[in-house]
């Protein structure tokens, strides 16, 4: 019978998975759910640019097993997606479009692509983009436990690069909780650099956000109220660098 790690191989743990700061905010998260009765979240994000792969980089095999194809609302595929049908028909409704992989014809992930606005959906916040000609935002990039660590991620993105570079697309925009160190290090390896930084304290309806950029704080007391940030392809944001220096 597997004995049950001690506090202090629980901490040790904790530390080499999320670090320092990725522990203290947990603690912070915690024990605000704890004393809110669940009323109360923390929640810390980076914010990241991708680059889209031009077809300078190399091709992915082809495979017999894996396939990746953009999947439409009513889709039998869409039964198997993780969030909730009515999360997902919102997103569709939205104009999101979802590209679906299967593995044997099994549901393997997905991943999300906003053009113009992504509305997050886990707190209350609008992220635009100011280029959507060059610009979109991917999100709830998926994968199923059993696929993880094959080639299903990889080849989402390939197919996702094909497809936005071929609309003209150079920039892919997204938000990572800064605990989920695995999925920071996928992006790093894919040429994200990050962009800004937020963190959100909810207390039911309200809403307490600090923010890297404009407009640095926001204050939501009802569910209607959310900041909204705005982001300028990188090559812009350089540009107008040189021209101010």
């Amino acid at each position: 019978m597997a004995t049950r790690p001690s506090l202090r191989e629980r901490i040790h743990s904790s530390l080499r998975e999320v670090g320092f700061i990725g522990v203290l905010l947990l603690s912070v998260d915690r024990l605000l759910r704890f004393v809110s009765g669940g009323h109360a979240r923390l929640f810390a994000y980076a914010l990241v640019a991708q680059p889209i792969d031009d077809g300078s980089q190399a091709p992915l095999r082809s495979s017999a097993v894996t396939t990746v194809r953009r999947v439409a609302p009513t889709d039998a595929l869409v039964a198997a997606f993780a969030p909730p049908p009515e999360v997902v028909q919102r997103r569709f409704a939205t104009g999101a479009e979802c590209l679906a992989a299967t593995v044997h014809g099994a549901f393997a992930g997905t991943l999300w692509i906003a053009r113009r606005q992504y509305a997050e959906d886990e707190v209350r916040c609008l992220y635009r983009l100011d280029d959507p000609t060059h610009c979109v935002w991917d999100f709830d990039v998926y994968v199923e436990p059993r696929f993880r660590g094959s080639r299903v991620l990889a080849r989402l993105w390939h197919a996702a690069d094909r497809r936005l570079a071929a609309d003209g697309v150079r920039w892919s925009f997204s938000r990572i909780s800064v605990l989920n160190k695995g999925s920071l290090a996928a992006h790093r390896r894919l040429g994200a650099r990050p962009v800004a930084s937020a963190m959100f304290l909810v207390f039911g309806t309200v809403q307490l956000a600090f923010f890297s950029m404009h407009p640095f704080v926001h204050l939501a007391l009802t569910r209607q109220q959310r900041p909204v940030l705005s982001f300028a392809s990188p090559e812009c944001v350089e540009s107008l660098t040189r021209e101010v220096s």
